[in-house]
């Protein structure tokens, strides 16, 4: 990877349909995200299709796909899958995982192999989706000891999900397992595990921002959102005490980095604080960079 060549880093997007064509969520799930993103162009990209385009605009991505089995009754698009292109389009693709955590110890011996095997560079959970809370200690701090010793990073869904939104009941996805609030027992109880909080955190941004302020290595991403409607509190915090700690991320292929850049660049956000937000601050946590 060329990281001088680089414009940007997005360190959120989805690996959507596996090789043999199936995806993570039903048709029905798909369909209503679609609309609730007004999603522009192709809503099941390949993952070669994904790294030609964000080749084309000179732009690495964290892809990844999300494991919620146990509680959709849908594989996900397989791990080894999507670590497997990102190895062959390594100039563009950084590989993260997704483990449903109800795999228990199956689960935390998988997240292992695939970091010491497949290069996995982080892992995303979706409480929502998955329907655990994340500081649950039943059930997910064993991928939390293993992200943490391999020194990988924990990705965290934050706030409301598109996913499930205008379909009955939601889908049955619960909104109350993605506040941050709940990873910040996480980031206590593991001091020295990277952690990512995606999106603007509605409605708990404030909570969010409380925690990437509080918790060193805690930091935000800024996907899922178009950026003229980022709270002015997270526009704040990003410009002065969590400029080294916000990221640059589309939700990609649901938002696009190209509509996203466009409204971030309306954005009052110094011209210093930019490239952080941009490329520096993830090339620096995902260990593109030398300390």
């Amino acid at each position: 990877m060329d990281l001088r060549n680089l414009v940007a880093i997005d360190v959120h997007t989805h690996a959507e349909v596996s090789a043999k064509g199936h995806s993570s969520l039903d048709d029905d799930l798909h369909a209503a995200s679609a609309a609730y993103f007004k999603v522009e162009g192709k809503r099941k990209p390949t993952l070669e299709e994904t790294a030609a385009y964000y080749r084309e605009r000179r732009m690495a991505a964290v892809i990844f796909t999300v494991d919620a089995e146990s509680a959709t009754g849908t594989e996900p698009v397989p791990n080894e899958e999507v670590a497997e292109a990102a190895a062959a389009n390594a100039d563009v693709l950084i590989p993260f995982a997704s483990i449903d955590p109800f795999r228990g110890k199956a689960g935390v011996r998988r997240a292992r192999r695939l970091v010491e095997e497949y290069g996995v560079r982080g892992f995303k959970f979706h409480p929502s989706v998955q329907g655990f809370f994340p500081n649950d200690r039943s059930v997910a701090y064993g991928l939390y000891e293993v992200i943490e010793e391999t020194g990988t990073i924990a990705l965290f869904h934050t706030g409301q999900t598109g996913i499930g939104a205008g379909v009955p009941g939601g889908g049955g996805i619960r909104l109350k397992y993605s506040n941050p609030l709940h990873v910040d027992d996480v980031a206590a109880d593991f001091p020295h595990l990277k952690i990512i909080l995606a999106h603007p955190s509605f409605p708990w941004q404030d909570e969010a921002l409380a925690v990437a302020t509080h918790k060193p290595g805690v930091h935000i991403d800024l996907s899922g959102w178009s950026p003229k409607y980022f709270p002015p509190q997270l526009v704040q915090y990003a410009n002065t005490l969590l400029k080294d700690k916000v990221l640059f991320g589309s939700d990609f292929p649901v938002l696009t980095p190209d509509r996203w850049l466009a409204d971030f660049d309306k954005l009052s956000i110094k011209d210093a604080v930019k490239p952080k937000i941009l490329k520096e601050n993830a090339a620096r946590l995902l260990g593109l960079t030398k300390p």
